[in-house]
């Protein structure tokens, strides 16, 4: 067989489903070696939009999907996407194509050095040069990508290497495993919980990517500890729970800045410190940390991980909780918190202001779609609004990229979501500016038959960069574009288009797009004014 068929052949051996991207000249023999293959090839109208797919399927299966792209340009388009999925940690395999060996020590038509460039946003990464080793490294590339804590790797195949002969078979896989803390690690920690009179816990996105969640709902009702999330940790803790204090993550004060100023312990648990950095939490640095998590932590002056119990995330708690016994707690120095945060969304729930209030979108969506269902956020101002007040019962129902956090993620993640949960409700949530970064994935999400609901944000602007500018400057700067009519543009790609014309129009909308079982986009005309009230309003904050 060829190289090519034989790095197919591997892959699913590896159990890779799914492969995303945009097909080229120096990868024609993948291309031709898929149409005998298990792996469904899934053309999409951009590279970046191939990773941010993949990505969204591992973040939600824990299983890496591959994403491809040609040498040059398809190569530096693909790099986005998947540096987003690294620093966000989700499993995933690129493949790039790239020029022959034999013009590689010299300028050539499009040909960068591949290896370097994808070196700083991979796990691991590395270039196909003899046939042979292939059945190693794409082991290895699996191996590392779903290793703890998972990310991106790629692997680069030169148009030569790729059409050569090669006998050889896959190697045999090594499931990934975790250890267990020893009894005198958990001992030390029960001890400093016991003593902790204001603990608290920062649930992070490793609760879900170790599938602990039900793990961390017993250990909270046998310390009775409340819980903060971070963005990607929301729903580790059902927000109906009455020790659920919902999320943090803004970089300036919110409610639940009195919470982390009065503890004098955080548990924190599947914490990524990318996500929220530890100065916007813990200053001083003088509040101890208890580091429940797959590796040790990062070394930070503002993180001190007073204990470290590291390895399986979900057989730790257990083993935690089966050492405490009950502990009763007098939450009443943070259960505030919780009121402020829950009062603020309800206050919203009648608002009929037009331009509609983000506050009042997101109560409206919230009210139409079931526990299960998934939202997926894009990077912008409606990002922050999301995260702060879009609760939710269950993890990832919720998704958020807070690493990179690249904006154009929405649309195709949430096609990248409907494959992996095609029972359940996907709606991506977008701005303006990011939708369009991405938009031409309608025409993918059509082609495949996916009825996913785009809920677009509308507002002419970089809104979440005006935020800022008003905050540092009190005026703005080049943040404002023009829009095409986006109901007629969903409509050209096949889509079912929506206009809110008042704000009681949001409900009975989504409503409808959910009924219709179809790709629907909503044209959702939003009131970013609420930013500036809402920064004005956590400043005034006292703790």
């Amino acid at each position: 067989m060829k190289v090519a068929e034989l790095l197919i052949k591997c892959l699913e051996h590896e159990g890779v489903e799914y492969m995303f991207g945009v097909p080229g000249e120096e990868n024609i023999d993948i291309m031709d070696a898929l149409l005998d293959s298990s792996i469904e090839f899934i053309v999409t109208r951009h590279e970046t939009g191939a990773a941010f797919m993949a990505g969204t399927y591992g973040r939600l299966t824990g299983k890496p999907a591959a994403c491809l792209a040609t040498l040059g340009p398809g190569a530096t388009n693909l790099l986005t996407g998947v540096a987003n999925s690294n620093m966000d940690l989700n499993p995933l395999i690129a493949i790039t194509g790239q020029a022959g060996v034999y013009r590689q020590h010299k300028v050539s038509h499009q040909h960068y050095d591949l290896v370097s460039m994808y070196k700083p946003v991979t796990k691991w990464n590395a270039q196909v040069k003899t046939a042979d080793i292939v059945p190693e490294i794409v082991r290895k590339a699996v191996q590392v990508a779903v290793q703890d804590k998972p990310g991106a790797t790629h692997i680069d195949l030169p148009e030569d290497i790729a059409g050569m002969e090669v006998e050889s078979t896959p190697l045999d896989i090594a499931p990934p495993s975790l250890s267990s803390a020893s009894d005198t690690i958990v001992q030390s920690a029960v001890n400093r919980i016991k003593a902790a009179k204001h603990p608290l816990i920062l649930a992070g996105n490793g609760i879900s990517r170790g599938r602990a969640s039900e793990s961390l709902r017993t250990f909270v009702d046998k310390t009775s500890i409340p819980v903060v999330h971070s963005f990607m940790g929301k729903g580790a803790l059902s927000w109906k729970h009455d020790l659920s204090l919902l999320t943090a993550g803004l970089s300036g004060s919110d409610y639940i800045t009195c919470g982390f100023e009065q503890a004098d312990l955080i548990v924190a648990i599947g914490f990524d410190m990318a996500e929220y950095p530890p100065e916007n939490w813990n200053p001083q640095g003088e509040t101890a940390v208890l580091h429940i998590d797959t590796k040790e932590a990062e070394t930070d002056a503002h993180y001190p991980a007073a204990l470290q119990i590291v390895g399986n995330i979900n057989e730790n708690l257990k083993k935690l909780t089966e050492s405490l016994s009950s502990l009763e707690r007098n939450n009443e120095w943070v259960m505030d918190v919780r009121k402020q945060a829950v009062d603020e969304l309800e206050s919203f729930e009648t608002d009929d202001g037009f331009p509609v209030k983000p506050q009042r979108i997101i109560s409206d969506l919230r009210s139409v779609l079931k526990e299960d269902d998934i939202v997926i956020s894009d990077v912008g101002a409606h990002k922050m609004w999301m995260a702060r007040m879009y609760h939710t019962y269950e993890p990832n129902t919720c998704l958020i990229s807070n690493g990179l956090a690249s904006m154009g993620i929405a649309v195709p993640g949430a096609i990248g979501a409907k494959m992996v949960h095609p029972e359940r409700t996907i709606v991506a949530v977008c701005g303006d500016g990011s939708f369009l970064m991405t938009g031409a994935e309608l025409e993918t999400a059509k082609r495949l038959n996916l009825p996913i609901i785009i809920l677009l944000w509308r507002d002419e602007g970089y809104g979440l960069i005006e935020w800022h500018q008003r905050r540092h400057f009190n005026r703005t700067s080049y943040i404002s574009f023009g829009n095409p009519d986006f109901s007629q543009m969903a409509k050209s790609y096949g889509f079912e288009a929506i206009e809110i014309e008042a704000a009681d129009d949001v409900k009975p909308s989504l409503e409808k797009a959910i009924a219709m079982k179809k790709p629907v986009l909503i044209d959702c005309p939003v009131d970013y004014g609420e930013n500036m009230k809402l920064t004005e309003k956590l400043g005034d904050i006292l703790c």
